[in-house]
Protein backbone atom coordinates (compact mmCIF):
# COMPACT_ATOMS: atom_id res chain seq x y z
CA UNK A 1 0.00 0.00 0.00
CA UNK A 2 1.59 3.27 -1.04
CA UNK A 3 2.67 5.90 1.60
CA UNK A 4 -0.33 8.34 2.54
CA UNK A 5 -0.04 11.87 1.34
CA UNK A 6 0.79 14.26 3.56
CA UNK A 7 -1.57 17.34 3.98
CA UNK A 8 -0.90 20.50 5.60
CA UNK A 9 -2.00 20.67 9.13
CA UNK A 10 -3.27 17.44 9.47
CA UNK A 11 -0.96 13.93 10.63
CA UNK A 12 -1.65 10.21 9.53
CA UNK A 13 -2.31 7.64 11.91
CA UNK A 14 -1.81 4.46 10.50
CA UNK A 15 -3.13 2.38 13.00
CA UNK A 16 -6.46 4.18 12.70
CA UNK A 17 -6.05 4.53 8.79
CA UNK A 18 -6.91 8.14 8.78
CA UNK A 19 -6.23 11.82 8.97
CA UNK A 20 -5.90 14.05 12.29
CA UNK A 21 -5.81 17.71 12.40
CA UNK A 22 -2.80 19.27 14.47
CA UNK A 23 -3.85 20.89 17.32
CA UNK A 24 -1.60 24.36 18.27
CA UNK A 25 -1.74 25.76 21.81
CA UNK A 26 -4.30 28.43 22.44
CA UNK A 27 -3.07 31.67 21.98
CA UNK A 28 -2.02 32.57 25.46
CA UNK A 29 -2.01 29.66 26.46
CA UNK A 30 0.74 27.85 28.52
CA UNK A 31 2.70 24.95 26.49
CA UNK A 32 3.35 22.87 29.71
CA UNK A 33 1.83 19.53 29.52
CA UNK A 34 -0.40 18.02 32.17
CA UNK A 35 1.14 17.03 35.96
CA UNK A 36 0.18 14.56 38.10
CA UNK A 37 -0.33 16.50 41.25
CA UNK A 38 1.38 15.08 44.16
CA UNK A 39 1.78 16.44 47.51
CA UNK A 40 4.16 18.53 48.07
CA UNK A 41 7.03 18.51 50.80
CA UNK A 42 8.13 21.94 52.67
CA UNK A 43 11.28 21.09 50.54
CA UNK A 44 9.39 21.50 47.19
CA UNK A 45 8.02 25.12 48.33
CA UNK A 46 11.23 26.41 49.44
CA UNK A 47 12.64 25.12 45.70
CA UNK A 48 9.46 26.98 44.20
CA UNK A 49 10.21 30.17 46.83
CA UNK A 50 13.68 30.50 45.63
CA UNK A 51 13.01 29.99 41.65
CA UNK A 52 11.01 32.92 41.84
CA UNK A 53 13.11 34.93 44.43
CA UNK A 54 15.38 34.31 41.18
CA UNK A 55 12.94 35.36 38.27
CA UNK A 56 12.61 38.97 40.38
CA UNK A 57 16.35 39.03 40.81
CA UNK A 58 16.42 38.66 37.27
CA UNK A 59 14.80 42.00 36.40
CA UNK A 60 17.55 43.94 38.84
CA UNK A 61 20.40 42.45 36.34
CA UNK A 62 20.45 43.60 33.29
CA UNK A 63 24.24 42.47 32.41
CA UNK A 64 22.90 38.85 33.19
CA UNK A 65 19.92 38.94 31.09
CA UNK A 66 21.93 40.07 28.11
CA UNK A 67 24.51 36.63 28.73
CA UNK A 68 21.21 34.48 29.48
CA UNK A 69 19.81 35.74 25.95
CA UNK A 70 23.13 35.03 24.03
CA UNK A 71 23.11 31.73 25.48
CA UNK A 72 18.99 31.16 24.99
CA UNK A 73 17.94 33.13 22.20
CA UNK A 74 14.96 35.05 22.16
CA UNK A 75 13.50 33.41 25.30
CA UNK A 76 15.22 34.20 28.65
CA UNK A 77 14.74 31.37 31.24
CA UNK A 78 16.10 32.27 34.87
CA UNK A 79 14.52 28.95 36.08
CA UNK A 80 12.21 26.31 35.45
CA UNK A 81 9.17 28.55 36.86
CA UNK A 82 9.99 32.14 35.05
CA UNK A 83 10.34 32.45 31.30
CA UNK A 84 9.74 35.58 29.30
CA UNK A 85 10.71 37.42 26.38
CA UNK A 86 13.70 38.94 26.05
CA UNK A 87 12.63 42.20 24.36
CA UNK A 88 9.74 42.67 26.59
CA UNK A 89 11.86 41.97 29.54
CA UNK A 90 14.58 44.72 29.19
CA UNK A 91 11.41 47.57 28.06
CA UNK A 92 10.01 46.95 31.47
CA UNK A 93 13.53 46.70 33.30
CA UNK A 94 14.08 50.17 31.26
CA UNK A 95 10.71 51.75 32.36
CA UNK A 96 10.99 50.52 35.84
CA UNK A 97 14.59 52.87 36.37
CA UNK A 98 13.90 56.06 35.12
CA UNK A 99 16.50 59.00 35.28
CA UNK A 100 14.54 62.17 37.25
CA UNK A 101 15.75 65.69 37.64
CA UNK A 102 13.78 68.61 38.78
CA UNK A 103 14.48 72.35 37.40
CA UNK A 104 15.40 74.56 40.42
CA UNK A 105 13.27 77.86 41.16
CA UNK A 106 10.25 76.00 39.18
CA UNK A 107 8.42 75.68 42.57
CA UNK A 108 5.78 78.77 42.04
CA UNK A 109 5.05 77.58 38.61
CA UNK A 110 1.52 75.53 40.08
CA UNK A 111 1.52 74.10 36.70
CA UNK A 112 -1.92 73.28 35.80
CA UNK A 113 -1.77 71.96 32.03
CA UNK A 114 1.55 71.26 30.00
CA UNK A 115 2.71 70.56 26.47
CA UNK A 116 5.54 69.81 24.53
CA UNK A 117 5.85 71.01 21.32
CA UNK A 118 8.86 71.59 18.41
CA UNK A 119 8.61 75.00 17.04
CA UNK A 120 10.51 76.95 14.81
CA UNK A 121 11.75 80.47 17.54
CA UNK A 122 13.27 83.76 15.32
CA UNK A 123 16.38 85.20 17.18
CA UNK A 124 19.00 88.42 16.47
CA UNK A 125 21.09 85.59 14.66
CA UNK A 126 18.26 83.88 12.97
CA UNK A 127 15.79 81.06 12.85
CA UNK A 128 15.92 77.85 14.99
CA UNK A 129 13.99 74.99 15.53
CA UNK A 130 13.77 74.12 18.88
CA UNK A 131 11.67 72.42 21.77
CA UNK A 132 9.08 74.85 23.67
CA UNK A 133 6.83 73.89 27.20
CA UNK A 134 3.70 75.22 26.85
CA UNK A 135 2.44 76.19 29.99
CA UNK A 136 -0.46 76.79 32.09
CA UNK A 137 -0.85 77.46 36.32
CA UNK A 138 -3.88 77.79 38.54
CA UNK A 139 -3.26 81.73 38.99
CA UNK A 140 -3.85 82.16 35.27
CA UNK A 141 -0.33 82.71 33.87
CA UNK A 142 0.11 80.82 30.06
CA UNK A 143 4.14 80.50 28.84
CA UNK A 144 6.45 79.84 27.21
CA UNK A 145 10.01 78.28 27.97
CA UNK A 146 12.40 77.57 25.69
CA UNK A 147 14.37 73.81 26.30
CA UNK A 148 17.81 74.12 25.41
CA UNK A 149 20.42 76.78 23.60
CA UNK A 150 18.24 79.69 22.32
CA UNK A 151 17.31 81.22 25.51
CA UNK A 152 21.28 81.82 26.40
CA UNK A 153 21.23 84.40 23.95
CA UNK A 154 18.37 86.30 25.95
CA UNK A 155 19.48 89.57 27.79
CA UNK A 156 15.97 90.14 30.07
CA UNK A 157 14.88 86.50 31.53
CA UNK A 158 15.00 83.25 34.11
CA UNK A 159 16.70 80.34 33.40
CA UNK A 160 16.12 77.06 35.65
CA UNK A 161 18.84 74.33 35.99
CA UNK A 162 18.04 71.09 36.15
CA UNK A 163 19.06 68.98 39.01
CA UNK A 164 19.31 64.99 38.82
CA UNK A 165 17.19 63.58 41.87
CA UNK A 166 17.38 60.27 40.99
CA UNK A 167 19.97 57.94 38.72
CA UNK A 168 19.57 54.31 37.96
CA UNK A 169 23.03 53.99 36.33
CA UNK A 170 25.90 53.37 38.65
CA UNK A 171 28.67 56.34 39.23
CA UNK A 172 25.84 58.85 37.85
CA UNK A 173 24.08 59.54 40.96
CA UNK A 174 26.15 63.37 40.95
CA UNK A 175 26.84 63.91 37.50
CA UNK A 176 24.86 62.05 34.51
CA UNK A 177 25.94 61.72 31.15
CA UNK A 178 23.06 63.14 29.39
CA UNK A 179 22.17 66.40 30.85
CA UNK A 180 18.80 67.78 29.53
CA UNK A 181 18.98 71.24 28.61
CA UNK A 182 18.52 74.10 30.60
CA UNK A 183 15.05 75.93 30.24
CA UNK A 184 15.08 79.47 29.60
CA UNK A 185 11.99 82.32 29.95
CA UNK A 186 11.89 85.75 28.90
CA UNK A 187 10.68 88.23 31.18
CA UNK A 188 7.45 89.32 29.56
CA UNK A 189 6.95 85.40 28.36
CA UNK A 190 3.95 84.79 30.48
CA UNK A 191 0.10 86.42 29.57
CA UNK A 192 -2.66 86.29 32.76
CA UNK A 193 -5.80 85.19 31.84
CA UNK A 194 -8.78 85.72 34.05
CA UNK A 195 -8.87 82.71 35.31
CA UNK A 196 -7.42 79.04 36.00
CA UNK A 197 -5.85 77.36 32.48
CA UNK A 198 -8.17 74.11 32.53
CA UNK A 199 -6.49 72.37 29.62
CA UNK A 200 -4.21 73.13 26.60
CA UNK A 201 -4.17 70.53 23.54
CA UNK A 202 -1.98 70.84 20.28
CA UNK A 203 -3.43 71.23 16.81
CA UNK A 204 -3.34 68.69 14.04
CA UNK A 205 -0.17 69.70 12.71
CA UNK A 206 1.24 69.35 16.67
CA UNK A 207 -0.35 66.33 17.49
CA UNK A 208 1.20 63.73 19.52
CA UNK A 209 0.13 60.81 16.55
CA UNK A 210 1.88 62.75 13.80
CA UNK A 211 5.53 60.63 13.15
CA UNK A 212 7.88 63.29 12.35
CA UNK A 213 11.10 64.28 13.56
CA UNK A 214 10.45 67.83 12.09
CA UNK A 215 6.73 68.06 12.24
CA UNK A 216 4.53 71.51 10.80
CA UNK A 217 3.70 73.76 13.23
CA UNK A 218 0.08 74.59 13.42
CA UNK A 219 -1.31 75.71 16.65
CA UNK A 220 -2.35 75.39 20.13
CA UNK A 221 -6.29 75.18 21.72
CA UNK A 222 -6.12 76.57 25.50
CA UNK A 223 -9.67 76.87 28.27
CA UNK A 224 -9.88 79.05 30.94
CA UNK A 225 -11.80 77.64 33.88
CA UNK A 226 -13.78 80.55 35.03
CA UNK A 227 -14.45 82.18 38.25
CA UNK A 228 -17.70 82.93 39.98
CA UNK A 229 -18.12 86.39 38.24
CA UNK A 230 -17.64 85.05 34.82
CA UNK A 231 -17.43 81.71 32.65
CA UNK A 232 -14.52 79.97 31.13
CA UNK A 233 -13.21 80.67 27.22
CA UNK A 234 -11.67 79.32 24.47
CA UNK A 235 -8.37 80.26 22.78
CA UNK A 236 -6.04 79.64 19.97
CA UNK A 237 -2.51 80.67 19.24
CA UNK A 238 -1.00 80.52 15.86
CA UNK A 239 2.21 78.78 15.91
CA UNK A 240 2.44 78.36 11.77
CA UNK A 241 4.86 81.13 11.70
CA UNK A 242 8.02 81.85 14.11
CA UNK A 243 7.40 82.73 17.56
CA UNK A 244 9.67 85.42 19.30
CA UNK A 245 10.43 84.35 22.74
CA UNK A 246 12.77 87.43 23.60
CA UNK A 247 11.84 90.86 23.48
CA UNK A 248 9.49 90.77 20.87
CA UNK A 249 7.12 88.36 23.18
CA UNK A 250 4.28 90.84 22.39
CA UNK A 251 4.54 89.88 18.51
CA UNK A 252 3.88 86.16 19.54
CA UNK A 253 1.00 86.74 22.17
CA UNK A 254 -0.74 89.44 19.40
CA UNK A 255 -1.39 85.81 17.73
CA UNK A 256 -3.50 84.84 20.66
CA UNK A 257 -7.30 85.15 19.66
CA UNK A 258 -10.09 84.65 22.17
CA UNK A 259 -13.06 82.10 19.98
CA UNK A 260 -16.01 82.00 22.64
CA UNK A 261 -16.80 82.35 25.90
CA UNK A 262 -19.12 80.39 28.34
CA UNK A 263 -21.41 81.23 31.10
CA UNK A 264 -20.15 77.95 33.03
CA UNK A 265 -17.22 76.41 33.60
CA UNK A 266 -14.97 74.86 31.41
CA UNK A 267 -13.28 72.03 32.51
CA UNK A 268 -11.66 69.92 29.77
CA UNK A 269 -11.20 69.95 25.44
CA UNK A 270 -10.19 68.07 23.25
CA UNK A 271 -9.35 69.38 19.49
CA UNK A 272 -11.28 67.54 16.69
CA UNK A 273 -8.58 67.37 13.94
CA UNK A 274 -11.48 66.42 11.69
CA UNK A 275 -13.38 69.06 11.57
CA UNK A 276 -11.58 71.96 13.34
CA UNK A 277 -13.21 72.53 16.15
CA UNK A 278 -12.92 72.35 20.09
CA UNK A 279 -14.97 69.86 21.96
CA UNK A 280 -15.58 71.31 25.30
CA UNK A 281 -16.63 69.57 28.80
CA UNK A 282 -18.66 71.98 30.64
CA UNK A 283 -20.72 71.83 34.03
CA UNK A 284 -23.92 71.70 31.77
CA UNK A 285 -22.85 69.16 29.76
CA UNK A 286 -20.48 68.62 26.43
CA UNK A 287 -20.53 71.44 23.45
CA UNK A 288 -18.69 72.15 20.08
CA UNK A 289 -16.95 75.10 18.95
CA UNK A 290 -16.11 76.14 15.12
CA UNK A 291 -12.72 77.44 15.43
CA UNK A 292 -13.45 79.46 12.72
CA UNK A 293 -16.46 80.82 12.81
CA UNK A 294 -16.58 80.64 16.76
CA UNK A 295 -20.10 79.21 16.15
CA UNK A 296 -20.96 76.75 19.15
CA UNK A 297 -23.33 74.03 19.94
CA UNK A 298 -24.37 71.64 22.26
CA UNK A 299 -24.47 67.72 21.95
CA UNK A 300 -25.17 66.74 25.45
CA UNK A 301 -26.49 68.42 28.12
CA UNK A 302 -27.17 66.45 31.85
CA UNK A 303 -27.03 67.77 35.21
CA UNK A 304 -23.51 66.12 35.85
CA UNK A 305 -20.06 67.80 35.18
CA UNK A 306 -18.02 66.99 31.97
CA UNK A 307 -14.54 66.16 33.78
CA UNK A 308 -12.90 64.24 31.26
CA UNK A 309 -13.25 63.62 27.25
CA UNK A 310 -11.92 61.84 24.90
CA UNK A 311 -12.38 61.67 20.39
CA UNK A 312 -12.89 58.32 19.44
CA UNK A 313 -14.50 56.61 16.00
CA UNK A 314 -12.35 58.14 13.51
CA UNK A 315 -13.51 61.12 15.26
CA UNK A 316 -17.45 60.92 15.19
CA UNK A 317 -18.01 59.68 18.85
CA UNK A 318 -16.52 61.41 21.78
CA UNK A 319 -16.56 59.63 25.26
CA UNK A 320 -17.37 61.50 28.07
CA UNK A 321 -16.59 61.34 31.67
CA UNK A 322 -19.27 62.74 34.32
CA UNK A 323 -19.11 63.57 37.95
CA UNK A 324 -21.08 61.01 38.56
CA UNK A 325 -18.95 58.35 37.29
CA UNK A 326 -20.30 57.63 34.48
CA UNK A 327 -18.52 57.12 30.81
CA UNK A 328 -21.45 58.00 27.56
CA UNK A 329 -20.54 57.71 24.36
CA UNK A 330 -21.79 60.40 22.35
CA UNK A 331 -22.30 60.85 18.67
CA UNK A 332 -21.22 64.79 18.25
CA UNK A 333 -21.83 65.03 14.32
CA UNK A 334 -24.71 67.48 13.49
CA UNK A 335 -27.45 65.90 12.92
CA UNK A 336 -30.99 66.90 10.97
CA UNK A 337 -33.68 66.90 13.73
CA UNK A 338 -37.38 67.46 13.66
CA UNK A 339 -37.15 69.54 16.55
CA UNK A 340 -34.55 71.71 18.26
CA UNK A 341 -34.62 69.53 21.38
CA UNK A 342 -32.17 66.52 21.90
CA UNK A 343 -33.61 62.89 22.41
CA UNK A 344 -33.19 61.73 26.02
CA UNK A 345 -31.95 58.55 27.89
CA UNK A 346 -32.06 57.30 30.71
CA UNK A 347 -28.68 55.29 31.33
CA UNK A 348 -29.19 51.77 32.44
CA UNK A 349 -24.88 51.30 32.85
CA UNK A 350 -23.10 48.57 33.25
CA UNK A 351 -20.99 49.04 36.87
CA UNK A 352 -17.67 48.25 37.41
CA UNK A 353 -18.56 48.05 41.14
CA UNK A 354 -21.49 45.91 41.65
CA UNK A 355 -22.02 47.31 44.77
CA UNK A 356 -22.51 50.80 43.27
CA UNK A 357 -24.53 49.33 40.35
CA UNK A 358 -26.93 47.79 42.84
CA UNK A 359 -27.68 50.97 44.97
CA UNK A 360 -28.47 53.00 42.23
CA UNK A 361 -32.22 53.41 41.15
CA UNK A 362 -33.25 54.21 37.55
CA UNK A 363 -30.43 55.11 36.23
CA UNK A 364 -29.49 58.43 34.84
CA UNK A 365 -31.26 60.89 32.66
CA UNK A 366 -29.29 62.85 30.00
CA UNK A 367 -29.95 64.19 26.28
CA UNK A 368 -28.07 64.03 23.52
CA UNK A 369 -27.28 61.42 20.78
CA UNK A 370 -26.03 58.64 23.03
CA UNK A 371 -25.21 55.16 22.88
CA UNK A 372 -26.72 53.87 25.64
CA UNK A 373 -25.46 50.35 25.46
CA UNK A 374 -21.73 52.09 25.48
CA UNK A 375 -22.04 53.58 28.92
CA UNK A 376 -20.26 52.19 32.22
CA UNK A 377 -20.02 53.68 35.74
CA UNK A 378 -16.91 53.44 37.36
CA UNK A 379 -17.16 53.54 41.32
CA UNK A 380 -16.92 57.82 41.77
CA UNK A 381 -16.24 60.87 39.70
CA UNK A 382 -13.85 60.56 36.77
CA UNK A 383 -10.90 61.63 36.90
CA UNK A 384 -8.88 61.15 33.57
CA UNK A 385 -9.63 59.11 29.89
CA UNK A 386 -7.17 58.21 27.56
CA UNK A 387 -8.01 56.04 24.33
CA UNK A 388 -4.85 54.13 22.89
CA UNK A 389 -4.37 55.21 19.37
CA UNK A 390 -3.24 52.57 18.04
CA UNK A 391 -6.92 51.22 18.44
CA UNK A 392 -9.15 53.52 19.68
CA UNK A 393 -11.40 50.89 20.28
CA UNK A 394 -9.47 50.58 24.30
CA UNK A 395 -9.75 53.43 26.53
CA UNK A 396 -7.96 53.83 29.62
CA UNK A 397 -10.51 55.57 32.22
CA UNK A 398 -9.04 56.89 36.40
CA UNK A 399 -11.58 57.86 38.52
CA UNK A 400 -10.75 59.96 42.11
CA UNK A 401 -11.66 56.98 44.48
CA UNK A 402 -8.01 55.40 42.99
CA UNK A 403 -9.32 53.43 39.98
CA UNK A 404 -7.38 52.83 36.76
CA UNK A 405 -9.03 50.45 34.37
CA UNK A 406 -8.77 49.19 30.79
CA UNK A 407 -11.69 49.01 28.70
CA UNK A 408 -12.89 47.77 25.04
CA UNK A 409 -15.97 49.51 23.66
CA UNK A 410 -16.94 46.66 21.79
CA UNK A 411 -17.01 44.36 25.26
CA UNK A 412 -18.37 46.95 27.52
CA UNK A 413 -21.15 44.55 29.05
CA UNK A 414 -18.39 42.12 30.27
CA UNK A 415 -16.46 44.98 32.53
CA UNK A 416 -12.73 45.76 32.28
CA UNK A 417 -10.29 44.34 30.11
CA UNK A 418 -7.77 44.95 33.02
CA UNK A 419 -7.37 47.23 36.51
CA UNK A 420 -4.45 48.85 37.44
CA UNK A 421 -3.77 48.52 41.25
CA UNK A 422 -1.64 50.74 44.12
CA UNK A 423 -3.34 54.15 42.83
CA UNK A 424 -4.00 56.72 45.18
CA UNK A 425 -6.67 59.62 44.42
CA UNK A 426 -9.84 60.65 46.62
CA UNK A 427 -10.55 63.68 45.02
CA UNK A 428 -8.20 65.34 42.78
CA UNK A 429 -8.50 65.36 38.73
CA UNK A 430 -4.66 63.70 37.83
CA UNK A 431 -4.01 63.08 34.16
CA UNK A 432 -2.74 59.83 33.21
CA UNK A 433 0.29 59.39 30.66
CA UNK A 434 0.75 57.10 27.88
CA UNK A 435 3.68 56.79 26.18
CA UNK A 436 4.15 57.23 22.55
CA UNK A 437 4.27 53.32 21.83
CA UNK A 438 1.09 52.32 24.15
CA UNK A 439 2.94 50.12 26.29
CA UNK A 440 2.53 51.53 29.68
CA UNK A 441 0.36 54.01 31.76
CA UNK A 442 1.86 56.43 34.49
CA UNK A 443 -0.12 58.63 37.07
CA UNK A 444 0.64 61.08 40.30
CA UNK A 445 -1.30 59.93 42.76
CA UNK A 446 -2.13 61.83 46.18
CA UNK A 447 0.35 59.78 48.50
CA UNK A 448 2.99 62.09 45.75
CA UNK A 449 4.15 58.66 44.60
CA UNK A 450 4.17 58.04 40.71
CA UNK A 451 3.45 54.91 39.34
CA UNK A 452 3.85 53.13 35.92
CA UNK A 453 2.09 49.89 35.24
CA UNK A 454 2.38 48.36 31.64
CA UNK A 455 -0.71 48.18 29.65
CA UNK A 456 -1.28 44.83 28.81
CA UNK A 457 -0.80 42.95 31.89
CA UNK A 458 -1.54 45.45 34.91
CA UNK A 459 2.20 44.93 36.35
CA UNK A 460 3.41 47.90 38.40
CA UNK A 461 6.41 48.81 37.55
CA UNK A 462 7.61 51.54 39.48
CA UNK A 463 6.32 53.36 42.48
CA UNK A 464 8.32 56.79 43.92
CA UNK A 465 8.30 59.16 45.33
CA UNK A 466 10.16 62.55 44.39
CA UNK A 467 7.94 65.43 44.94
CA UNK A 468 6.23 66.97 47.70
CA UNK A 469 3.01 67.47 46.04
CA UNK A 470 0.80 65.86 43.27
CA UNK A 471 2.05 65.06 40.35
CA UNK A 472 -1.59 66.16 38.21
CA UNK A 473 0.23 66.50 34.93
CA UNK A 474 2.09 65.01 32.27
CA UNK A 475 3.19 65.07 28.63
CA UNK A 476 5.12 63.02 26.74
CA UNK A 477 8.08 64.61 24.20
CA UNK A 478 9.78 62.26 21.32
CA UNK A 479 11.60 65.04 19.30
CA UNK A 480 15.53 64.30 18.22
CA UNK A 481 16.30 67.36 17.75
CA UNK A 482 18.76 69.08 19.59
CA UNK A 483 22.77 68.70 18.99
CA UNK A 484 25.59 68.41 21.40
CA UNK A 485 26.64 72.30 22.70
CA UNK A 486 30.38 72.91 21.55
CA UNK A 487 31.86 72.95 25.11
CA UNK A 488 29.40 69.16 25.34
CA UNK A 489 28.00 70.80 28.81
CA UNK A 490 24.38 69.66 27.74
CA UNK A 491 23.28 67.09 25.31
CA UNK A 492 19.86 66.81 24.12
CA UNK A 493 18.61 63.19 24.95
CA UNK A 494 16.98 61.79 22.01
CA UNK A 495 15.40 58.76 23.98
CA UNK A 496 11.68 59.01 25.42
CA UNK A 497 11.34 61.58 27.94
CA UNK A 498 8.60 62.89 30.13
CA UNK A 499 7.43 66.61 31.54
CA UNK A 500 5.55 66.12 34.81
CA UNK A 501 4.55 68.69 36.70
CA UNK A 502 2.54 69.86 40.16
CA UNK A 503 1.96 73.03 42.48
CA UNK A 504 5.92 72.00 43.52
CA UNK A 505 7.22 72.55 39.90
CA UNK A 506 8.61 71.25 37.02
CA UNK A 507 10.17 67.42 36.72
CA UNK A 508 12.21 65.52 33.47
CA UNK A 509 11.87 61.99 33.75
CA UNK A 510 13.96 59.73 30.94
CA UNK A 511 15.05 56.35 29.73
CA UNK A 512 18.54 55.86 29.02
Amino acid sequence: MPPPRALPGFYFDAEKNRYFPIKNPIPGSSSKKPKITTPKSPQTDQFQEKSRSSCRKLRNRISKLLQIRELDGRHVSASHYCKCNFTEEFRRIRTSQPTIWKYQGTDRMCISALEHLNVDVQTLEGRFRTDVLLSGSISGSLSFSEVGRIGQNFNDGVKWMPYCMKSNIKGKEDGHSKVPGPLFRHNGASLHMSSRISCIRLGPNLAPHVASDSPIVGNALFTTLGSETSGGSVYTISLVEPIDLGAGILNTWSRLEEITSFMCTLWTAEYDYNRHRAIIGTNQGGASVDLESGTRSWFLRCKSDVFAQQIVDSGNVVLCGLRNGEVVSVDFRKKRLLSSRFPEHRISYVSSDKRVGSSNQGGFKLAGNIYPSHTIKMPSSISCLASLKYDDQYFLASSVDGSIKLYDRRMLQRGAVQSYEGHVNSHTQIQLGVDPDERYVMSGGEDCKLRIWSIKSGELLLEDKFSNSVLTTVCYQSFKKFKAEEENQYTYNSSLGAWLGSYEGLFYMDWQ
